[in-house]
């Protein structure tokens, strides 16, 4: 019942070449959602993995950046906010064709690919991934050099919406000193507390502060050279950072099969790694946390992020320890045997918001790679207790964007596609007990 539930999600929101991650709030392609819609399809729509993942590489940039929507040109002006006539991505010399954004998301799409390609490794996978390798090469090139802001071997995010998580805690403290006025968000019309209570969603002024930072970066052509002297936000996020590593431990699993050197990516993701817990382990906490590079400091919300580096395979033991005692303390929950998912942030902290947007919800997409790092790491246990708490949300509530960390109820959009798609990868696994295993 719930695989079905699962497919006819997908299939309901599969748009032509790609799939909308909801038919409600999100009328578009979502880059991140696109790399995870395209793990669950490889289940059961294998061509249509490859082209979800093929559609969203057209629109990538002459630079590398892979834009984190791609806009559908058939809607209508206003149709989302904020949509392409706010980006005004032409203004890029590197800009597509198509109508996109100019930020990115975090780059699991190498991993995608190769969990696809894993899934039903046929002569047309074989093609699409001969097709794909030199954009999700360019891709990472783009991060490594372009990004590499604070001259340490890290990608910084220059916007909140490009670490995924738009609104955690973890960004408080340098969008506080991004110059906005809520006020400015009268000229504009919000979708999204159309669809969910406003108590649910950021706030006036958080998007007035998304919006200013857009605007710093618009007006600048959206180019990313001299960030450090004009940009307001800039932070190397544990968890962009990991896909980073990550994608460059899958790129060397393709580039035997596609006639490249393994060897380049290989290092790359040892150098990734080398940068993670030199510049973003916090000893004293025993976690990993962002660094604002507008102040040099690690950022204290302990949030979700800290616990993404679990999905490198080369992270060193101290740290893995450390990590998985993090998940397992009283602020996220991790146990062989749980009710429910790892919140988005500490429950255990005074900020934490069981039903706003990042700042407390469960989410799908999060604690699946949470529980890749576990398996990576030897923790079948663990990695099966999230399993079960996992399926047991949306057996209890649907296939919703995200959930009531404590109750389980859904939240947020109905019928979304990453939850459905991560689902199936579930199911599918015969290490999860809800597939038989």
């Amino acid at each position: 019942m719930l695989r079905r539930l699962a497919v006819a999600t997908l299939d309901a929101n599969w748009e032509h070449d790609h799939t909308v991650p909801s038919r409600t709030l999100y009328p578009h392609q979502w880059s991140w959602d696109s790399a995870f819609v395209a793990v669950g399809l490889a289940h059961v729509r294998p061509e249509r993995a490859w082209r979800e993942l093929e559609s969203l590489f057209r629109a990538q940039w002459a630079d590398g950046r892979v834009p984190h929507i791609v806009f559908n040109p058939r809607l209508p002006v206003g149709a989302y906010f904020p949509g392409p006539e706010f980006w005004a991505s032409e203004r890029a010399a590197d800009a597509p064709a198509a109508l996109t954004s100019a930020i990115v998301q975090p780059p699991v799409h190498a991993l995608a690919a190769w969990l696809a390609y894993l899934r039903v490794p046929s002569d047309a996978a074989h093609a699409a991934l001969r097709r794909l390798y030199p954009r999700l090469v360019a891709q990472q090139r783009y991060l490594a050099t372009r990004r590499d802001v604070g001259g340490g071997g890290l990608a910084c995010v220059v916007h909140p919406w490009e670490s995924g998580l738009d609104n955690s805690p973890a960004w408080d403290k340098p969008m506080a000193v991004v110059p906005a006025d809520a006020a400015v968000m009268r000229a504009y019309r919000r979708h999204d507390t159309a669809h969910a209570p406003a108590a649910h969603r950021p706030t006036d002024l958080d998007y007035a502060r998304y919006v200013a930072i857009v605007a710093s970066y618009r007006d600048a052509a959206y180019r990313d050279d001299d960030l450090a002297g004009r940009h307001p936000f800039l932070v190397e996020c544990p968890l962009f950072n990991a896909a980073a590593g990550v994608a460059e431990h899958a790129l060397a699993r393709i580039a035997p099969l596609v006639g490249a050197d393994p060897g380049p990516h290989r290092e790359r993701a040892a150098r990734i790694t080398d940068a993670l817990v030199r510049r973003l382990y916090d000893p004293a906490t025993r976690t990993f946390q962002p660094r604002d590079l507008r102040t040099g400091r690690l950022l204290p919300a302990r949030t979700v992020l800290g616990l993404a580096p679990l999905i490198l395979p080369d992270l060193p033991a101290p740290q893995v320890e450390a990590v998985v005692a993090e998940a397992r303390s009283a602020r996220f929950g991790l146990a062989a045997r749980m009710d429910r998912p790892l919140p988005s942030h500490d429950r255990t902290a005074p900020d934490f918001e069981p039903l706003r947007y990042w700042r407390g919800p469960s989410w799908m997409n999060i604690n699946w790679l949470v529980r890749r790092g576990l398996l990576t790491h030897g923790r079948a246990d663990l990695a099966a207790g999230l399993a079960r708490s996992m399926v047991g949300l949306v057996a209890g509530a649907g296939c919703h964007e995200y959930f009531h960390p404590d109750t389980g109820a859904g939240l947020g959009s109905p019928a979304f596609g990453w939850t459905a798609a991560l689902l199936l990868d579930l199911l599918a696994d015969g290490r999860d007990p809800d597939a038989g295993g």
